[in-house]
């Protein structure tokens, strides 16, 4: 019988306890050596897919198949995207193989839409012996936009990136079979692969798992009004309650809406429940300040299809806006704890404006200002607070005019570009700042109000110009 590679690493889901230390995230970063040759794994990886529904084309010739796409979160106008896969198997070496699996995500909301995406950087490809440009990168993108039936997807973004972690998934399914396999003779029928539930949660988040674990309460500060942070924390919950940890997602919405969000959480989402959750007045504020924005729309409505999917989700709301400084800070707190010391074995997903989490005394111009996330830190030892990182875009910010008057609407935003792929990066301590290290969500893209004027639904295209006060 031949012996798996890498280990311990490799074993079982039974024996992985003893190699815990070594996953210490949900991203691993080894890769998966299967110790048989490509003729014997590519027949499981095949039917590993098809098994699951999946529909593909292979490539003539080799071991190369690319999924057709595939709809989650089906029927939203919010959370709703598609996703495929290439998946290519390479010889590693002798009796050796190695599988490479490529995730493109395409999504009904702009989270992951790339600044400057609406054109088109690319080389013509037309000439005069090739007037069509047939098989040019430009004629590609043109044919896409221009076909119509349900193999064109043209989500409002997309992403592609190498997902290890369903290369491990593939890996942990198929490595018993090849075990099995390897026992029988030539002519026995190939191991079928039993059909499991497969909830996809989008592009790995690197660094995430080493916090969002049972009993931790991670403080997100954010920059309110973008698209990408309530994606972030979608994909966050998703990633996180498909590895088996229950996961509570806080919201720095009035406490006063937590029936709502919890009746919402547990319903079909039909117009009737999107009225009774849209209803309250949180949503109609003649200030909206990207708290209720189509994002975080975006993301209670992920969470209700998470839940409707078997996942172990919740969601808790814990701002009392009526209050002001250290009040509000320490309602704020008093109600994270409650849920923390109730779930003591869920992950605390808690996002708020980057003032509230952090784990220092003072402000500018308050020295003795206490933040909601010292106040936790003073009374649980399992705290993380992580400051916003984002690459320059936009934003939906109110902010005070000279004549002290609020102006609220699409602002631009300065950051740092490190990259398109969302990311969690700890500093190893807490800085001068009280946070112990920042999650990265690319570039940033305005999220505006979820209702307008308290008439139209969420998510209503029947906006105001972007960029007006409201």
């Amino acid at each position: 019988m031949r012996r798996m590679a890498f280990g311990c690493l490799l074993l079982l889901v039974a024996a992985l306890s003893g190699c815990a230390g070594r996953f210490v995230d949900f991203a691993p970063d080894e890769e998966a050596i299967y110790e048989y040759p490509l003729d014997e794994v590519w027949p499981q990886v095949r039917t590993y897919f098809s098994s699951r529904g999946f529909v593909f084309r292979e490539a003539p010739g080799g071991a190369q198949l690319e999924t057709e796409w595939r709809e989650e979160f089906m029927g939203s106008r919010i959370a709703a995207y598609w996703h495929r896969y290439l998946v290519v198997a390479r010889p590693e070496g002798a009796n050796h193989t190695k599988l490479i699996i490529t995730r493109e995500t395409r999504s009904a909301n702009k989270a992951l839409k790339a600044p400057g995406s609406e054109l088109m950087w690319s080389v013509d490809g037309r000439t005069g012996d090739n007037p069509s440009g047939l098989g040019s990168d430009t004629a590609v993108r043109l044919a896409m936009q221009n076909v119509a039936g349900d193999n064109a997807v043209l989500g409002e973004s997309q992403q592609s990136a190498r997902d290890m972690v369903l290369e491990w998934k593939v890996f942990r399914n198929l490595s018993p079979l090849l075990m099995q396999h390897a026992k029988k003779s030539s002519e026995s029928p190939d191991v079928v692969v039993t059909r499991e539930d497969n909830i996809e949660c989008g592009v790995p988040i690197l660094g995430l798992g080493k916090l969002a674990r049972p009993g931790n309460v991670v403080l997100l500060g954010e920059l309110h009004g973008t698209q990408q942070v309530p994606h972030f924390v979608a994909q966050s919950a998703c990633q996180v309650a498909t590895q088996g940890i229950p996961v509570t997602v806080g919201l720095e919405i009035p406490a006063a809406n937590q029936e709502r969000l919890e009746a919402f959480l547990t319903s079909a989402g039909t117009e009737a429940d999107w009225g009774k959750l849209m209803e309250s007045p949180f949503w109609r504020s003649p200030y909206p300040d990207g708290r209720n924005s189509e994002g975080v729309v975006y993301l209670i409505d992920a969470l209700r299809k998470l839940r409707g999917q078997g996942l172990d989700v919740n969601i808790f709301a814990f701002d009392q806006p009526a209050l002001q400084g250290d009040a509000r800070e320490e309602f704020m707190a008093g109600t994270v704890l409650k849920v923390a010391q109730k779930s003591p074995k869920r992950a605390l997903l808690v996002l708020s404006a980057n003032v509230h989490p952090r784990q220092v005394k003072g402000l500018p111009g308050a020295p003795d200002y206490r933040p909601m996330g010292l106040r936790l830190a003073g009374e649980l030892s399992n705290v993380y607070s992580l400051d916003i990182a984002y690459n320059s875009g936009t934003a939906w910010v109110c902010a005070m005019t000279p004549d002290d008057k609020l102006d609220c609407g699409v602002k631009q935003t300065k950051g740092e570009d490190n990259g398109g792929r969302y990311f969690v990066q700890l500093f190893g301590g807490r800085n001068r700042h009280g946070y112990h290290g920042i999650f990265y969500v690319g570039a940033v893209t305005a999220s505006l109000p979820a209702v307008y004027q308290g008439a139209e639904p969420a998510g209503s295209q029947q906006a105001t110009v972007p960029g007006s006060a409201n």
